[in-house]
């Protein structure tokens, strides 16, 4: 099975950017997606099918700002349009599929680092939420939480550590934050059972050459229950062409897309490749 995730900066954007035209490639078998800055009206029926995926939305309030996607494979058996917190359910940051056991959540949470104001959003958003992913870790479900979480956990996961420690996306409260949901929730960062290279970013500012440099963030994560986060076999970071201020993150699972749940031998598909580190190369 394959599960890719990609803060999209606007979905019609990367749409003339050539995202969709590159996904159809991939085989994927769910896409999640984030920042969709659009309505329903912009979405359907233009944007809803990407080859043999279909897609389901959580849009926000406001136009032009925010929403999330989920694109699959099959039909899901269940979604969930949010999570019942509304002052995060109007701005789209919560969207979930169920699919047999598996539950695939696209996750979008808020930046802090255009005002005070919105780092304390952001704040209000990590403690409703920490509740919920324990929930989900007690579910008995296998569940990934896939999207830009605006976080960078480690000084592993950003070129410039040193000197964004008092920057958001990088305080020391929001990564106390994502190491209980690894420790108090018992989720697990699929990418990181994978690959343990560093230099692996999937966000870089528009500004200067940090793109070109490799001067990046790891903000975007696959964070899963342990049963399905162990069978994460590969991993990549697309980086060839620049759809959005983020890269897509590809990871494969052992485990079967069919309904079945049962786990499959990974076969070799076309379009990925493992993620190498890069010596060239903040969250939104």
């Amino acid at each position: 099975m394959r599960i890719i995730t990609c803060n999209v900066n606007g979905i019609r954007s990367a749409a003339r950017k050539g995202f969709f035209t590159w996904l159809e490639k991939q085989n994927a078998d769910v896409v999640c997606v984030q920042e969709l800055k659009a309505q329903e009206k912009d979405v359907i029926p233009t944007y809803q099918e990407a080859g043999v995926l279909t897609g389901t939305f959580h849009y926000a309030e406001k136009p032009g700002y925010s929403g999330v996607g989920i694109y699959a494979r099959r039909q899901p058996d269940r979604v969930r349009i949010g999570w019942g917190w509304p002052d995060a359910d109007s701005e789209g940051r919560y969207l979930r599929a169920d699919f047999g056991r598996l539950a695939v959540i696209s996750l979008y949470l808020p930046s802090g680092s255009s005002s005070e104001e919105r780092q304390r959003v952001k704040y209000q958003f990590m403690d409703k939420l920490l509740p919920e992913l324990k929930a989900l870790r007690a579910s008995r479900r296998h569940v990934v939480l896939c999207g830009d979480w605006n976080i960078a956990h480690t000084r592993k996961d950003l070129k410039n550590w040193r000197g964004n420690q008092k920057n958001s996306g990088f305080l020391p409260e929001e990564r106390t934050w994502m190491t209980r949901v690894f420790a108090e929730a018992g989720l697990v960062d699929a990418f990181r059972c994978v690959n343990q290279e560093e230099e692996q970013y999937t966000w870089w500012s528009f500004r200067g050459q940090a793109w070109t440099k490799n001067v990046g963030w790891r903000i975007d994560y696959q964070v899963a229950t342990p049963g399905f986060a162990k069978l994460a076999t590969q991993t990549a970071i697309y980086k060839d062409t620049r759809f959005s201020d983020h890269a897509p993150l590809s990871i494969d699972y052992d485990y079967a897309f069919d309904g079945s749940g049962a786990k499959k031998r990974a076969a070799k598909r076309t379009g990925t490749k493992k993620t190498s580190a890069r010596k060239s190369g903040k969250g939104a």
